[in-house]
Formats: C-alpha cells, structure tokens, sequence
C-alpha cells in the first residue's frame, strides 16, 4: 500500500494553496503523485493524509483517477504526525507500506516498484538515494565545522518503503516521549530506533518541488515528456 503525505502547506512555493493542490501544466502535484503509484503496478492501495480543511477538495481534485483512494485528516505540527496518523489508519498488520512526499510529483513508476521489491524481499526498510553533487559543510554560527567526504553522502528521496508491522513500533516508541531528536523522515526514525536502513538507486526525476525554481523545472521537464500540441487553424 502507499501513504502520501499532502497535509503540509508548502509555503516556500510561495503559492496562494497548499503545495500537493498547485497545478503542474493542468494537473495538480497530488494528482500526479497519485497516478505514478497507479502506474507501478504494485501499489494496491493507497491512502492520503490531507488536512481537514482539505478533504474536500483533494476529493474533488482526484475524482478523475480511475482508482480507489482513502483519505485521513493530518497535518500536525511535524511531518511525523501526519505520518502516524495515517498508518493509525491501516488494517493490514503484515502490509509493506510506501511513505511518499506529493511534493515528489514526478517520481517514475519504475523507483516505485523497485523501492517495494526491495522490502518485499525481506528488508524492513528501504529508501532510495542520489549521490550529492555539492560539496557539504557542517556551520556554526556562520563558522564551518566540518567538511564531511562527499563520496560517502546520498540526498534522500521517496517513497520509503517499510515493514507496516516495525514501522509502527517504531512511531509508537517515538510518540510515547522516548525520542530525544526530531524525525525529519521516516527512515531516519526507524534509524533511531534500531532497524537497518537499506538503499536503491534513486531518480532524478523524483525531485522535491519546494520552491519556484523547483516548479520552473518540473514544468521544463512535464513540456519535454508531455508536449503541447497546438491546433492550427484551417484557412
């Protein structure tokens, strides 16, 4: 099964809606989240975190998709809320569960299938990775600590793909006031909580459309693979 994550607002894009609602050349990011894991074909269900005042709408915003979604109110004050209250919401306790960001809008069918293989072939947690192009440094208070080994660091993508079973193990220790840090992503949770954490070869399609610059890209990339075809008018 798959969880997106469309509760956030996403405010950095800079738009007047939340993030997962903005139109990416006639179709919502959400939308397109949506339809890749259709389109993996190993996805059997799938099910949207969206924020109360956003039921509505995500409803009708994806009442085009030939296939049946489920939807649970989010949106708490960090990502990992909104997590938890959707896997709160899954029956199955043996399920393989993919956690995706709508923001990932453009994120090939084929890193679906291949993060969920990978779990279903005995690792509880799986996420995929793209080596980092940039050199990194580590700043405080505007001094460089450090300059960490580039060649050992991988920028993170999803979906993340996870034993349903351990991962809410791993969220209930989490909420119960054990944890002594923030969890930024799933797998940084299961992490902190003892599971290995096992990588696949990311895409670069599966950018995180985040800020304006981010979305005048996607829409480079929806024009290359989806052009435009304009009528010409007959004389």
């Amino acid at each position: 099964m798959a969880l997106i994550a469309a509760a956030g607002q996403g405010t950095r894009l800079g738009a007047e809606i939340p993030k997962a609602y903005v139109e990416l050349r006639g179709k919502t990011l959400l939308e397109r989240s949506v339809q890749a894991m259709v389109n993996s074909q190993i996805v059997d269900s799938i099910l949207i975190v969206v924020s109360p005042s956003m039921e509505s709408h995500a409803r009708q915003v994806l009442s085009g998709v030939d296939y049946p979604v489920r939807f649970v109110h989010g949106g708490g004050g960090e990502r990992a809320d909104s997590v938890w209250a959707g896997l709160q919401a899954v029956e199955d306790e043996d399920a393989v569960v993919l956690i995706h960001d709508a923001a990932r809008a453009l994120t090939p069918p084929g890193l679906i299938a291949r993060v969920a293989t990978k779990v279903l072939e005995g690792n509880p947690s799986v996420i995929p990775v793209v080596p980092v192009a940039d050199t990194i440094k580590t700043v405080e208070d505007h001094v460089v600590q450090e300059t960490p080994d580039r060649s050992r660091l991988r920028a993170v993508q999803t979906p993340q793909g996870f034993d349903l079973a351990q991962l809410r193990r791993a969220n209930e220790a989490y909420f119960s006031g054990q944890q002594d840090f923030l969890a930024t992503d799933d797998a940084s949770l299961m992490e902190w909580f003892g599971v290995p954490v096992v990588t696949v070869h990311g895409d670069p399609m599966a950018f995180k459309i985040t800020t304006p610059i981010d979305m005048t890209l996607a829409r480079t990339v929806v024009d290359e693979a989806e052009p435009t075809v304009f009528e010409v008018p007959s004389d």
